[in-house]
């Protein structure tokens, strides 16, 4: 049965046109009515003595002195100051013009205009009904897999420089996260369950560590204790390792602590320089928990693979990860892109590639530099070093400016370490953004870039850290024209008020020139119609 409440589409196609035909003729019936307005100025010139106004304001405007006139430009250049100030606050906070914002929302139905629909058209069903933008997994904040530890190396970072590298943001995210990883069932808390509940809540290192002890003096077998000192109060890597296979001795079969300590000592491994021990712990975690793949275990064993430079495997494990099915990550398409690039870099020339052309090899590796680059267009200054790199955080944002942060910092040695691949990633990168003209609005391998990742990476980067902005914001044009007015005013202000004669008579001769088509117009009308039909038409 169909649906008695659908509109008819005849009535909806009427009334669109309706809308387009308005906002079309709006221009001309603005042009109407001006020169409506300019006929009945000239029409009632004599009954209004429009002619004597003009006369006594001019006089009154020669009685001005000097310091009328740098009042009033002074004034005027103060006001276009602040609020070119106000605006350039509001852009740099919300990344957006107020007063164009302001048009846009309450102007620009009054006039008839329309959303876009450029955004609307990308994302539409088979029915031709909107469907809306994939959002929710786009701007959804992911554990760092490869985070560093806090005591031996956050905490190390703040005594040589005095600044934190994590947010308070990214460091309530993990206490979440520990919550829900160890104490599961909330319905069975042990009473050093309870103490670590609290403990991962607290702000205070301090007070965390202390609850940690709290929590083994009730239970010397409490392995949440004992990785809560590894991260927190251990301040070697070697000294955190020990406390993690302490951890694990008392793990139990509780599976979310088992794959969380096994990967912290690989990890360890890994930073201690036994790197074949690491890869074949996080192997060996990937078998016995191959369910678990939301850890993203295997962006670990590529890292870890590259330092081997055991290129095969780390095919090998891209080709089961990097999936169409599977979620992207700038480690796998960056590592995909190290891995053709390195097959053609060390023979790679700018010259001679424009002179005979991209080779097959060449084409696949810039081709693959082009994919990484549209899925995360922040990685390529950190590895070429246009941009200081920081410590990662805890948490990244996809496609984001954290994720480039934390590739760029484990992965730019692999990158050095590939002859030529540099210099083929600084010749070729930028060419994405001449694949993508409107990165915005358009995705061509990827869905479009999101807009939400700044607002996501400022939360999670250290306030020291210039949050990389994709693609780069243009100025407004009201920024720019308050900028503009407010120093024209200025100029006005002082050149009146060290030259106020002739800027008196540059003033005179401006307004002249300016009223010269108003003047030369009634000139011609006064010619072209006679003077009987002018004197009627003022008596009516």
């Amino acid at each position: 049965m169909e649906d008695t409440t659908g509109t008819n589409p005849q009535s909806l196609g009427f009334t669109e046109k309706l809308k387009s035909w308005l906002s079309w003729s709006w221009t001309y019936v603005c042009v109407i009515w001006l020169g409506m307005v300019l006929i009945m100025i000239y029409v009632l010139w004599s009954p209004l003595k429009l002619q004597e106004t003009l006369t006594s304001a001019s006089v009154f405007l020669n009685t001005l002195t000097p310091k009328f006139y740098v009042a009033l430009t002074g004034t005027s250049s103060l006001i276009s100051g602040l609020i070119l100030i106000f605006e350039w606050w509001y852009f740099r906070k919300y990344g957006t013009s107020f007063i164009e914002q302001v048009s846009v929302s309450h102007l620009r139905p009054l006039l008839g205009g329309v959303e876009s629909s450029s955004t609307t058209g990308l994302f539409s069903s088979v029915n031709g009904e909107a469907e809306p933008r994939p959002s929710v997994s786009e701007c959804k904040v992911w554990r760092n897999p490869l985070n560093l530890f806090r005591g031996a190396e956050y905490n190390r970072y703040t005594w040589v420089t005095g600044k934190e590298p994590l947010t308070y943001y990214d460091m309530n995210l993990s206490a979440q996260d520990h919550q829900t990883f160890f104490t599961g069932d909330t319905q069975q808390l042990r009473p050093e369950d309870a103490v670590m509940q609290k403990a991962w809540r607290e702000r205070n290192p301090q007070a965390r560590i202390r609850a940690a002890y709290q929590a083994i003096e009730m239970n010397h077998e409490c392995a949440a204790a004992y990785v809560l000192l590894a991260e927190e109060e251990a301040t070697t890597i070697t000294e955190a390792e020990r406390l993690f296979k302490k951890a694990l001795s008392i793990a139990g079969k509780d599976i979310n602590l088992l794959v969380y300590i096994k990967r912290r000592l690989a990890m360890c491994a890994r930073k201690l320089g036994r790197i074949k021990e690491a890869v074949k712990m996080m192997r060996d975690l990937m078998k016995e928990f191959p369910l678990l793949g939301m850890l993203n275990i295997h962006e670990n064993l590529l890292e870890a693979l590259l330092e081997l430079q055991a290129y095969a495997d780390v095919q090998a494990v891209l080709a089961k990860y990097d999936d169409i099915s599977l979620p992207k990550s700038a480690t796998i398409c960056y590592t995909s892109a190290l891995l053709k690039a390195r097959a053609v870099s060390d023979k790679f020339s700018p010259e001679a590639a424009s002179r005979r052309g991209l080779s097959t090899a060449e084409m696949n590796a810039v081709e693959a530099i082009h994919r990484a680059v549209e899925f995360n267009p922040h990685v390529p200054k950190y590895l070429l070093e246009m941009k200081s790199l920081i410590l990662p955080p805890e948490h990244i944002l996809k496609r984001g400016d954290s994720e480039a942060v934390a590739y760029a910092f484990f992965h730019l040695q692999h990158w050095k370490r590939a002859e030529g691949a540099l210099n083929l990633l600084h010749c070729t990168w930028e060419g994405t953004f001449r694949i993508i003209p409107y990165p915005l609005e358009k995705g061509h391998l990827f869905y479009p870039y999101p807009g939400c990742t700044e607002t996501a990476d400022r939360e999670l980067l250290p306030s020291f850290h210039e949050v990389s902005v994709y693609p780069k914001k243009e100025l407004p044009f009201f920024i720019l024209f308050t900028a503009g007015l407010c120093s024209f005013t200025a100029m006005l202000a002082m050149l009146t008020h060290q030259f106020p004669e002739l800027m008196g008579v540059f003033a005179k001769a401006f307004f002249s020139t300016l009223f010269a088509p108003l003047g030369f117009f009634a000139d011609k009308m006064e010619s072209f119609m006679p003077s009987s039909f002018w004197h009627q038409l003022t008596r009516i």
